[in-house]
């Protein structure tokens, strides 16, 4: 795939201070000035190159075509050495840089819900975006949408990114699942026929992706933060969704709620052949952004000034909040013929072994080790 005549080439010689915003198994995203535009902009670099860049072309020809103000534009083409002059010439996306970050981000930030009015415009700008995406001829799946992939500008307006695994409706139909990095997404927002051998990717895929979306939006939560993924690939084709219990309770308080909870269930009905079409969902979303454009204003400042005071009470807030967001980890542990298990967040760990009349002394091991006062003190605590 060469690279496109009419793309923006940007050398590293236009661009200085590089800050990494973003990282993740396909690469980083770093936040950039382009001299001579006087302006930050995002430059995302992959960690793996086949020698000619194909997925990062493929993907800058999908963004290029999806030109839209509910879709992040694509500048052109970095080409340059970034890290230093020895190293290898490498390609990467020049997009804009979305001042707020991404909306996963928020919520880890947040901890709480967003304002009413403020979700409300949110899912509406998300359905404009597949809409559109949904319209063009072919018709563009996103196929990974979820809450990190919906960026922020600095008035929270959000806009769709990272079309890394997005293709062109006639390109996929009649095909089979392969390889479920190049076919498949993120396993909790993936539909229940995604987890079929002959799966083959339709619209429909996108709108089971929205209605999680919408069901985290709404909620300010991750579906199924704790489970295996070998389990939610086991229970999403057998029905289970997101819980609705606590957008139920907050049903009666909130004007267009249990519509939108509606269209949430609609969306993610496990008949691809009965979900809504993105239109159908743009107007539904429409309908309550209207009902609430009102309202936005007040629910925008309120959450600005949060974050802003999180941005004074905590400097480096955007590590500690990545590390605090991070799951909880188990690993697996062996020492001589102990086998334990490591549970922890980074601000608490306990270590679960097997029954102590279980163990049996490695036979290499001395035949008595002294416990310290320092390691007593801390069993104690623990």
């Amino acid at each position: 795939m060469e690279l496109c005549s009419r793309s923006e080439v940007i050398e590293d010689s236009a661009v200085e201070g590089w800050d990494v915003i973003d990282s993740g198994g396909f690469g980083q995203i770093y936040k950039v000035r382009h001299r001579v535009w006087c302006c930050d902009v995002a430059i995302k670099l992959l960690h793996y190159d086949d020698g000619s860049s194909s997925s990062l072309l493929r993907e800058l020809n999908m963004m290029s075509r999806a030109r839209n103000p509910y879709v992040i534009h694509v500048h052109g083409v970095f080409k340059g050495r970034p890290r230093s002059p020895s190293s290898s010439v490498q390609l990467g996306l020049v997009m804009e840089f979305m001042e707020r970050g991404s909306l996963a981000s928020l919520q880890n930030t947040l901890r709480s819900p967003l304002p009413w009015p403020l979700s409300v415009r949110l899912t509406h700008q998300v359905a404009l975006g597949i809409n559109f995406l949904h319209s063009l001829s072919p018709p563009v799946l996103h196929l990974d949408l979820k809450p990190s992939n919906v960026l922020l500008d600095g008035s929270l307006n959000a806009k769709l990114t990272d079309f890394g695994l997005a293709k062109f409706y006639y390109s996929v139909t009649g095909s089979s699942r392969k390889n479920t990095e190049e076919e498949g997404g993120t396993i909790s927002y993936m539909p229940p026929e995604a987890f079929d051998l002959s799966y083959s990717p339709t619209r429909a895929s996108d709108i089971y992706s929205f209605g999680i979306l919408l069901w985290s939006i709404v909620t300010g939560k991750q579906p199924y933060p704790y489970a295996m993924s070998c389990l939610v690939r086991l229970r999403i084709p057998k029905g289970d969704r997101p819980s609705l219990d606590e957008i139920r309770c907050q049903a009666e308080g909130r004007i267009g709620l249990t519509k939108l909870m509606n269209l949430m269930e609609k969306c993610w009905d496990s008949s691809a052949s009965q979900r809504p079409t993105a239109f159908e969902c743009t107007r539904e979303t429409e309908e309550q952004y209207k009902m609430h454009k009102h309202a936005i204003r007040d629910a925008v400042h309120h959450v600005l000034k949060k974050l802003e005071e999180n941005d004074c009470n905590c400097p480096s807030s955007s590590q500690a909040e990545r590390q605090l967001s991070s799951p909880v980890q188990r690993v697996n542990m062996i020492f001589s013929d102990i086998t334990g298990v490591q549970v922890g967040n980074y601000n608490s760990m306990s270590i679960h072994t097997t029954d102590p009349l279980e163990r049996r002394r490695h036979p290499t091991a001395p035949s008595a080790v002294p416990a310290s006062p320092h390691h007593t003190k801390r069993d104690r605590r623990s």
